[in-house]
């Protein structure tokens, strides 16, 4: 896989959670953080987006939003509407505003959260910003808007197979969500540096991509640098200014972000464990992943599986 399929990968903790939101009349819900990234699918209208700070955001059908680090927030049919607590027992594929219950709705919303390794975030969705709007420009991101037009189909008409369409469409979401914030004009221009610059880099981005795909591998700045191709310098001073740490310390990191997934998710032995990540000897691998959680492998499972 490439290197944002891979982050995002390592990044996930479970399917995407979603319902679908039917508003009529004046209404307004006032959402709670979230232990991950929440979004919204404007799938039909228009209405408001009130983030805890900052100025309210007009959104109309088309548009997509991601809040990374799941902050709070509100939805309303005007700026200046009193928000209601959306209570966390909410989970219905329909939530009806008020106004009449048999009248057809002003605004069809998808809405949902991404569940997140909050514990270990990956550094590309930490420089993320409180809110990623992408609206529905002509011509503008068509993979993402064929996503958003799919989902609308799958939750005005859900079918046989829709229980697992909509949660894979929903990971596509997310990836042509952070796809087009990175390859935009949002990164390009005003962020030279960063996990966006990263990955529009094809030597770094090649490195990110061998790390990901072998950290078993030993490798070292030089072998690094051949796969970029680039010396050993010229790599070096590359990869620390795009991705703020440097090749070896990039390498250590996700050596111990994906030893603890597997820790987490397999039944495969401690030392199993450790050669999948590059360390030959149990030991140091144990000194290694301690440093990085303060507490030794096997605690690690033990309180991953009892959670």
């Amino acid at each position: 896989m490439d290197a944002l399929s891979q982050v995002v990968a390592v990044m996930r903790t479970g399917r995407p959670r979603s319902f679908r939101l039917q508003a009529v009349g004046s209404w307004g819900w006032r959402y709670p953080p979230v232990r991950g990234a929440a979004f919204h699918v404007v799938l039909q209208g228009s209405c408001w987006l009130r983030p805890e700070a900052g100025e309210p955001v007009a959104l109309s059908a088309g548009d997509v939003v991601l809040f990374p680090h799941g902050t709070g927030h509100g939805l309303a049919d005007a700026a200046d509407t009193p928000l209601a607590e959306l209570c966390a027992g909410d989970p219905g594929h329909r939530v009806l505003a008020a106004g009449a219950q048999d009248a057809a709705p002003d605004l069809v919303v998808l809405c949902g959260q991404y569940l997140l390794d909050r514990d270990r975030p990956h550094p590309m969705l930490a420089e993320l910003p409180d809110l990623v709007h992408l609206p529905n420009r002509l011509g503008r991101n068509p993979s993402l808007h064929a996503a958003v037009e799919l989902l609308g189909r799958e939750v005005d008409a859900p079918a046989a197979g829709s229980d697992a369409v909509v949660p894979a469409l929903l990971d596509a979401l997310l990836l042509y969500v952070l796809r087009a914030w990175f390859s935009d004009e949002n990164c390009a221009g005003a962020h030279p540096r960063g996990w966006g610059a990263a990955l529009r880099d094809d030597a770094v981005a090649a490195a990110l991509t061998a790390i990901h795909e072998g950290p078993e591998r030993p490798w070292t700045v030089e072998s690094l640098g051949a796969v970029a191709g680039l010396s050993r310098a010229a790599f070096a001073r590359r990869f620390t200014a795009l991705v703020g740490s440097s090749p070896l310390a990039y390498l250590t990191w996700w050596r111990m972000t994906t030893a603890a997934r597997l820790l987490a998710d397999t039944d495969l032995p401690v030392g199993a464990v450790a050669r999948r990540v590059g360390y030959t000897s149990e030991f140091a691998f144990a000194a290694a992943f301690k440093r990085e959680y303060a507490r030794p492998p096997g605690r690690y499972r033990t309180e991953q599986t009892a959670a």
